[in-house]
């Protein structure tokens, strides 16, 4: 249980959080000037600190190195709960990833946790990414992770995006000294340097005046500058964008987060289901993002094609949503609603017509070449695969550019049962490409708009929900208004959801939420305890959570004295595990 940190804004793994001392820190941040060390007890025995609100305590400890067996951490470890207990004031234990629960620390009422071999996995990605998520995993989802003597300007973004909160300048310090200049590109030897690159305060004098004691003064300064930087992008929620070009300055960094990439279950939990921001596909690692990688499983695992047309794949735009674009526009009209429309695109890989709202697909901006990789051609292929495998079509129309698309098709075309005909001569758009997709359509009959309204609406509900959560939930339904502002009534007109365009997604009213709760459709559910919450439900309220809650997810939340409805505001194992901070944002509630 944490008293005095608590997270505002997650980004991923990344976190805005508050340290509340005397002077409130606002993490991520340098600790350096608010810890205060109780000491090793390797040495002496150490008396536990009455403790200070001023400051965070690092409780008696015995730090490991990086490969220390797990026995050998279980005999020396200190009772961190019962000395934790004693402490009035924020506090801290020091952990191995090797033996993180050790002397039942992950149990002891603790404000953060101190990575005691951090310098021995800092510079290796595998046993950093591996130390960071054992952890993360084995402590309270609501503690602050705190890395010393290993942080700086180059790397502090890539360790505040695994999940680390606090670091200091002891590094950074140590390099000054040494004589190396620090920036977020690097290192160099101060004597390299025939001008300060910096505006700081200390770079504010002649280079020759410029020594080593001004050099670590910078250092500093530059880490500070590079945190504020941090905390910016995560608060926008683009540190992964950031991340991706930060990195490219050193090759373990670039291994570290595609090393956490290839631990999907960790980032993917943490990823939120839609940002209120653009996502920059500006690198082949993008492919690998979280958000890229959940939408792809999503559409060929859960979506469900409930048009009885043949499929007309078509290249996507750059303007979103793609029915927005001139070239998509054309498309329309030489369909005229005889075929089921679906887009192919990098980084994305397949947007049915009903998904196009849904986050990513109208909110990734790509660097257009015209010529696609390898990494690119095999990652869309392979969803093009499963959707068709997944999904009967009596033919598809690849209506492509030969560049990258055609070539995708084609291999895709050599693994289905299904026909491919291929439609472009040229350039999609020209007028003998509009006219032969035109003539292969001749003789297909249309469908309607309430059957495209009513299979957006549940191939919505498939993709936020699980497999068969649009039949199992709207068996019955009747749509009003406008696409995309749909809204979901039964035949008693009642109103059970609304179509969210700015994500793409459905919010449900109570009426809808019982009726999801009384469906066969999976249920995302948070249980609280007997109180009836208004505006959000806290995190000391709630009793279980469902596993698969992301944040962003629409929940219900029940209670022994309430029902409601609302968005997630956690994921569902740091709702059962953290003291503070809102886990739902609720939207409607009543007391039963």
């Amino acid at each position: 249980m944490t008293d005095y940190f608590e997270v505002h804004e997650r980004d991923g793994a990344a976190r805005l959080g508050e340290l509340r001392l005397d002077s409130p820190l606002t993490t991520p941040a340098l600790a350096d000037d608010v810890v205060r060390d109780a000491g090793s007890l390797w040495n002496a025995e150490r008396d536990v600190p009455e403790g200070d609100e001023s400051a965070l305590t690092v409780l008696p400890h015995r730090a490991y190195p990086a490969g220390t067996r797990e026995e050998v951490v279980d005999a020396f470890a200190p009772d961190y709960p019962d000395s934790a207990a004693a402490v009035d004031g924020p506090t801290a234990a020091v952990i191995t990833s090797d033996a993180p629960n050790s002397g039942g620390a992950a149990a002891a009422p603790v404000d953060a946790y101190v990575l005691s071999n951090a310098q021995g996995v800092v510079g290796h990605a595998s046993a950093f990414a591996e130390a960071v998520i054992d952890v993360r995993e084995a402590v309270p989802a609501d503690t602050a992770l705190y890395l010393s003597g290993v942080a700086t300007p180059l790397n502090a973004a890539t360790l505040v995006y695994a999940g680390v909160d606090l670091v200091d300048a002891k590094r950074a310090r140590v390099k000054g000294s040494q004589g190396k200049y620090l920036t977020d590109e690097g290192e160099r030897f101060l004597e390299d340097l025939e001008e300060l690159p910096c505006s700081c305060p200390a770079c504010q004098v002649p280079r020759e005046e410029f020594d080593r004691a001004a050099c670590e003064e910078h250092n500093v300064n530059a880490l500070e500058a590079e945190l504020r930087r941090v905390r910016r992008r995560t608060r926008e929620g683009r540190l992964r964008d950031y991340v991706e070009g930060q990195a490219r300055h050193e090759q373990w960094l670039t291994a570290a987060f595609r090393e956490l990439d290839q631990q999907y279950g960790y980032v993917e939990e943490r990823a939120p289901v839609a940002r209120n921001n653009e996502l920059a596909a500006a690198t082949s690692d993008t492919i690998r993002r979280p958000e890229i990688q959940r939408f792809a499983q999503r559409v060929s695992e859960r979506y469900v094609n409930r048009f009885r047309n043949p499929l007309v794949l078509v290249p996507c735009s750059a303007k979103k949503p793609y029915s927005e674009s001139q070239s998509h526009g054309q498309f329309h009209d030489a369909i005229q609603f005889r075929a089921h429309l679906a887009s192919m695109t990098s980084p994305i890989g397949v947007v049915p017509q009903e998904l196009e709202l849904t986050y990513p697909a109208q909110h990734y901006d790509t660097v257009v070449t015209g010529r696609w990789s390898e990494d690119e051609k095999g990652f869309v292929a392979e969803v093009l695969r499963r959707y068709l495998e997944r999904n009967e079509y009596p033919r598809v129309i690849a209506h492509v550019p030969e560049d990258g698309y055609r070539d995708i098709c084609e291999r895709v075309a050599e693994q289905v049962d299904v026909p491919f005909e291929y439609t472009v001569e040229d350039h999609p758009t020209t007028t003998e490409s509009i006219g032969n997709l035109m003539s292969t359509l001749d003789g297909e009959l249309k469908y309607t708009k309430r059957e495209r309204e009513h299979n957006t609406v549940r191939a919505i509900a498939d993709y936020m929900l699980g497999d068969g959560a649009g039949d199992g939930l709207f068996d019955e339904l009747n749509t009003r208004s406008r696409y995309p502002k749909l809204q979901v009534r039964d035949d008693d007109e009642e109103l059970l959801a609304t179509m969210v365009p700015t994500y793409g997604a459905l919010a449900f009213t109570l009426a809808g939420a019982r009726q999801w709760v009384d469906s066969d459709a999976p249920t995302k559910t948070v249980e609280i305890d007997a109180f009836v919450p208004q505006g959000s439900v806290l995190a000391p309220g709630v009793v279980d959570a469902d596993d698969d809650i992301r944040v962003g997810d629409e929940v219900v939340v029940e209670g022994p004295k309430a029902f409601a409805v609302g968005r997630a505001e956690m994921h569902g194992a740091e709702m059962r595990s953290s003291t503070r901070g809102i886990a739902v944002d609720v939207r409607h509630s009543e007391e039963l």
